[in-house]
């Protein structure tokens, strides 16, 4: 009869400590100050004070921002934001401090492409 060999206790590490996480995200979703967003230098919408955006801002105040937006990195500090300016606004409006947003790593075109592609809808 064979003998039966013990198992050897082993410690596995949670996926975190072996990738990294940032503790201020959850899912990649990061909680930034809206005074940190700034919009990127020739936006193609406008981004109006009108019965929508009141519209928005009420439903941020009872719900909260249910898609967060997307921002890169600027290089003279903050964030720029590429997709979401009319959420930002009715945060501003809501009254929140902090907006939910992706940080991608965009190149200038890329930008433009993500702003005009989340927008059509």
């Amino acid at each position: 009869m064979p003998s039966k060999k013990r198992a050897i206790p082993i410690s596995l590490q949670p996926l975190d400590a072996l990738f990294g996480t940032d503790e201020e995200t959850n899912n990649g979703i990061s909680e930034i100050s809206v005074g940190s967003l700034y919009p990127f230098p020739n936006h193609p919408f406008q981004v109006k004070d009108d019965k929508k955006m009141d519209e928005l801002s009420e439903s941020i105040i009872q719900y909260g921002v249910l898609v967060p937006g997307i921002v890169r990195m600027r290089e003279s500090g903050g964030y720029e934001l590429v997709a979401g300016h009319r959420r930002k606004r009715a945060c501003e409006l809501a009254g929140l401090e902090k907006m939910p947003v992706i940080i991608k790593d965009l190149q200038w075109y890329t930008k433009f492409v993500t702003s005009c592609s989340n927008n059509i809808v």
